[in-house]
């Protein structure tokens, strides 16, 4: 059978490329897949404790069976209802977006206030023009977007059913980003602060860690990768996946 293997982040230039189809045998499950990848690709070995795998835009341990037309996505450490404000043209679920134009912040912060609304609490990240030392000169994003956006609402979800808010907006830019522009924006409404700046702080600070956004920094000598974020616990970890002996048929 014929599986999708998509390579994210860093991981496509190691690779080479962005995507490819893969024929496995049936029963192989995501971890034989994996270790026959590092095989392929020993590259790939420097990341095997930090790297994720996701099937169809879900998180997956390995021991997950794989079936035809399954899409296998390798995820290094991530950098990390719609205002009527939302920008045409952009990927958007019921509170969170993904757009590749700049962020119209003000206007998200006032579209999200309704009159029970004690307070909204705003988290703007920003580009900043220098990175341990080396003066930066632009940025950019790119992300496995429909797990992104997916990932993202399930946040937005998980803030409202865990947190005396109201209402929340979590928008992600991609591409390249200048210096002073914002790269995520965040706006909770609730009727009081603490609630609000609790579930802000827990959205980005997660955000950072689960959602597959990766990072560029393009300095004046060169560009890196920005180092990403541990994954929680709850995120399997490929680790040293290993090829059964038989019966694999790639």
């Amino acid at each position: 059978m014929r599986v999708t293997v998509r390579y994210l982040g860093m991981l496509k230039e190691i690779a080479g490329l962005e995507g490819e189809p893969v024929e496995v045998a049936d029963g192989t499950v995501v971890g034989e897949l994996y270790a026959t990848l590092q095989q392929r690709i020993p590259q790939l070995q420097q990341f095997r404790h930090a790297v994720a795998l996701a099937v169809n835009y879900e998180y997956s341990g390995t021991e997950r069976r794989l079936h035809e037309g399954d899409e296998v996505a390798l995820i290094p450490p991530v950098s990390g209802g719609a205002p009527d404000a939302a920008i045409p043209g952009m990927q958007a679920t019921d509170h969170a977006a993904l757009v590749r134009h700049p962020i119209d912040g003000a206007t998200i912060a006032r579209a999200i206030r309704q009159p029970e609304d004690g307070a909204v609490v705003v988290f703007d990240g920003v580009v900043r023009n220098h990175t341990r030392g080396r003066r930066t000169l632009y940025l950019d994003y790119s992300a496995y977007e429909q797990m992104a956006l997916q990932q993202m609402e399930q946040l937005a979800q998980s803030a409202l059913a865990n947190h005396a808010i109201r209402d929340v907006w979590v928008v992600h830019r991609l591409g390249r980003l200048e210096i002073g522009e914002s790269s995520v924006y965040i706006a909770v409404a609730s009727a009081h602060r603490a609630a609000a700046f609790e579930a802000c702080r827990w959205i980005i600070d997660t955000l950072k860690k689960t959602v597959p956004i990766w990072k560029k920094e393009f300095f004046e000598d060169g560009a890196v990768w920005a180092d990403g974020e541990p994954f929680p616990a709850e995120v399997p970890i490929a680790g040293d996946a290993r090829v059964k002996t038989t019966g694999t048929g790639f």
